[in-house]
C-alpha cells in the first residue's frame, strides 16, 4: 500500500462553493461517494490477495485490482469541480488569495487531524504495509506536504496525493488564465506539451524519471477537469450533445487495452493508461452535469450516495489505517489469507470505516465546510454549546 505502485487512490473534497451554485450539478457527489467505497474495497482487496500487481485472487474479483484509477476520475473531477463556479464568471478567480484560503481551509484541518490519527496507528499498533514506524522526518514532510518530494516512512498510504493537489492548486489559476485568454485547446495543449515529454524522457534519462514521484500526468488529468467544467456556461444545444456515447467512444478502447495487457503491464504503464482514461472521465462529468444519461443522474443523486459523498474525503482519509489493523490484527491471525480473509476483512473494515468516518467527517471536516473563517466557526461551536447547555438546564 506504501509503494509507487500501490498507492492509494485520491478522493477530492466537494469543492467550497456554496451549495446554491452547485445545485444544478446533481450526480458529483454520488460520485465521490462510490469512489470511496470502491477505494476501501480496493485496499481489502490488496489486504488479502499479495503480489499485487500480479491479479492473484479470484476472477470475478479482478475488477478490485484497479483501484488506481479511481484517481483518475477524481483529480479529473477536482479541477471540474473548482472551475465550475469561474467557468460561470469568465474563467475568472473571485482572487488568489481568496481561493488559497478557501483550499486551505478546506483541505487541511481534515488533513493534519488524520495525519494525528494515523500516527498514532501507526506508532501504536501497526504502521502500514511495506513501511516502517513514521519518524520525525515523517512528521515534518507529512504536516507540509512534502512526501512526494522526499521520501520518508508513509503513516498512511493515502496522503501521498493530499501533497499532489495542493500542488495542482498552485497552477490552477495559470489554467483559468489560459482557458480565459486562449481557449481550451491552447490550454490542454500547453499542459499536454509540459507533462507528456516527461513520460517519454523518463526511462532514459534519470534526472527526468526523478519528477515520475510528482505523478505529472495528474497535471493534464487536471487540466481536463478544468477545461470540461465549461459545460455549465454552454449554450443549450452543446448541453442536449448525447455526451454519454462519447463517453464510451473515448472509454471502450482503453478497457479491453487493459483487459488485453493484463494487470502487470498496466500498472507499470499507468503514466499513460492514466492520460488515455483522462477524457473519458471528463466527458462523463460533461454528462452527468448536462442531465445525461437519466438514470444514471438519477441513481447518482440518492440521498445515501449525496450523503456518502459529503464525508468521502474523510473516508479517504482515515480508512487506511482501519483496513491495515483489521487485517493484520483481527483477522491475519484467525482467518485464512485469500477469499476467507477478503470476506472478513470487508465484513469488519467497511462497516467500521463508513461510521468513523462520518463521526470524523462531522467534527474535522463538515464545519469547516459550512462555515468558512474563524470568526464564523467560533460563533457556530458558541451557539452550540450555548443550545446544549439550555437543553441541560431545561433537563
Amino acid at each position: 500500500m506504501g509503494s509507487s505502485v500501490e498507492r492509494m487512490p485520491y478522493i477530492s473534497p466537494p469543492p467550497d462553493q456554496p451549495t446554491t451554485e452547485r445545485s444544478r450539478l446533481v450526480g458529483l457527489d454520488g460520485i465521490r461517494g462510490l469512489a470511496a467505497l470502491f477505494v476501501v474495497l480496493h485496499h481489502c482487496w490488496l489486504m488479502s490477495f499479495p503480489g499485487f500487481p500480479a491479479d492473484t485472487g479470484p476472477g470475478w474479483l479482478g475488477w478490485l485490482l484497479y483501484g488506481h484509477f479511481a484517481v483518475v476520475v477524481f483529480i479529473v473531477l477536482s479541477g471540474f469541480s473548482l472551475a465550475v463556479s469561474p467557468a460561470r464568471s469568465g474563467w475568472r478567480l473571485s482572487g488568489l488569495r481568496l481561493f488559497g484560503r478557501r483550499r486551505a481551509w478546506r483541505i487541511l484541518p481534515p488533513y493534519w487531524a488524520a495525519l494525528v490519527f494515523s500516527l498514532t496507528i501507526a506508532w501504536t499498533l501497526v504502521p502500514q504495509p511495506g513501511e516502517g514506524a513514521p519518524t520525525g522526518k515523517s512528521v515534518v514532510l507529512y504536516g507540509l506536504l512534502l512526501q512526494d518530494i522526499s521520501g520518508s516512512p508513509s503513516p498512511n498510504g493515502a496522503f501521498w496525493s493530499i501533497a499532489v493537489e495542493a500542488q495542482l492548486y498552485l497552477v490552477f489559476p495559470l489554467m483559468l488564465l489560459l482557458l480565459r485568454r486562449a481557449g481550451t485547446a491552447v490550454m490542454l495543449t500547453v499542459v499536454a506539451t509540459a507533462v507528456v515529454p516527461i513520460g517519454l524522457l523518463a526511462p532514459s534519462v534519470s534526472a527526468v524519471d526523478k519528477l515520475m514521484r510528482l505523478t505529472p500526468q495528474f497535471a493534464a488529468l487536471f487540466a481536463i477537469g478544468a477545461a470540461a467544467a465549461g459545460i455549465v456556461s454552454a449554450t443549450d444545444r452543446w448541453r442536449r450533445f448525447p455526451w454519454q456515447w462519447t463517453v464510451l467512444v473515448a472509454f471502450v478502447p482503453v478497457v479491453l487495452l487493459i483487459v488485453v495487457r493484463g494487470s502487470v503491464w498496466t500498472a507499470e504503464h499507468f503514466f499513460w493508461v492514466d492520460l488515455a482514461i483522462g477524457p473519458a472521465a471528463g466527458l462523463l462529468l460533461v454528462s452527468v452535469a448536462a442531465g445525461r444519461p437519466a438514470p444514471l443522474v438519477r441513481m447518482l443523486d440518492t440521498r445515501p450516495l449525496r450523503s456518502l459523498g459529503s464525508f468521502s474525503y474523510s473516508l479517504y482519509l482515515v480508512h487506511a489505517p482501519i483496513v491495515v489493523v483489521v487485517s493484520e490484527k483481527i483477522v491475519a491471525p484467525h482467518v485464512t489469507r485469500g477469499l476467507p480473509a477478503f470476506l472478513a476483512t470487508l465484513a469488519l473494515a467497511l462497516p467500521i470505516s463508513l461510521l468513523f468516518a462520518r463521526l470524523f467527517a462531522g467534527i474535522f471536516e463538515i464545519p469547516f465546510q459550512r462555515h468558512r473563517n474563524w470568526p464564523a466557526l467560533r460563533t457556530a461551536i458558541r451557539v452550540r454549546l450555548d443550545g446544549l447547555r439550555a437543553a441541560q438546564q431545561r433537563a
